[in-house]
């Protein structure tokens, strides 16, 4: 018996992985977080399969039916959104199956922020202009942030940030940032990513809060702050494919070709 903690992805039920699809067509137990996944990812559980939503569920109720199946021998499958790497919150899950003997599995989703860059169709590390990307959250009502995990310490790095958990926390967000990134900074709200109601909201950190009341978003948001958001247009190419530059699969340098005759 193993319980395989399954990384969705932001909502979009094709982004699941093979592995994914295969192991939930197969477990008799899925146990899925119905708040943050959609019933269609998990609608390719076994007939007869026990399927519930942990929505309502507290971790002492999960562990509960966990234990129970491990009782029977049957393999759990436990799907969360996005990668569960990443405020999956399965560290205390992993701490009570590894108490109790229980084995387990981890299997990577699509993060939101990678789904959201897919989406806009843009890359999220353009040469000379961002080469970093900060995945944090604000408090609000969850665990505190760790003393020196501040956005105030991430925005004198300048990196791209991508904010989780920060939608009602948009004034303090805006007041951190301004200083370090400009009020005309881009900044993209990305509600429901993979959903069928997904948006992307663009703004500057000068009127996003004004336009996030107006569209009367307030959970299921990711912040994406920097300004590799933008037209950005005017930058250096990368040097991966730059004929100029040899390395390990391209040792030799090219010579630029020379113009032809007239």
């Amino acid at each position: 018996m193993t319980v395989f903690f399954i990384g969705a992805g932001p909502g979009d039920p094709e982004l699941l992985t093979l592995k994914a699809q295969r192991v939930i067509a197969a477990c008799p137990v899925c146990l899925y977080a119905g708040s943050l996944v959609p019933p269609e990812v998990v609608a390719g559980a076994p007939v007869g399969a026990i399927v519930r939503d942990t929505a309502s569920m507290t971790l002492d109720d999960t562990h509960a039916a966990i234990f129970e199946a491990h009782a029977a021998g049957h393999d759990v499958a436990r799907v969360h959104s996005g990668d569960p790497s990443l405020y999956g919150a399965i560290a205390e899950q992993i701490r009570r199956l590894r108490a109790d003997d229980i084995p387990y599995e981890i299997i990577p989703g699509v993060p939101a922020y990678a789904a959201a860059a897919a989406a806009l169709g843009q890359e999220l590390t353009v040469p000379e202009i961002a080469q970093s990307i900060v995945l944090t959250r604000v408090s609000m009502k969850s665990t505190s942030m760790p003393p020196n995990e501040t956005l105030e310490n991430f925005a004198r790095t300048g990196a791209t940030l991508a904010i989780h958990l920060g939608i009602r926390a948009l004034r303090e967000i805006e007041r951190v940032l301004t200083p370090h990134y400009g009020a005309d900074c881009p900044v993209i709200v990305a509600y429901r990513v993979g959903w069928p109601d997904q948006m992307f909201l663009r703004a500057t950190l000068a009127d996003v809060h004004a336009k996030v009341r107006a569209e009367k978003i307030t959970r299921t948001a990711l912040i994406l702050v920097g300004p590799v958001l933008g037209e950005v247009q005017d930058f250096r190419e990368s040097a991966l494919y730059d004929p100029a530059i040899p390395h390990v699969l391209r040792p030799k340098a090219r010579r630029a070709a020379s113009a032809p005759s007239q």
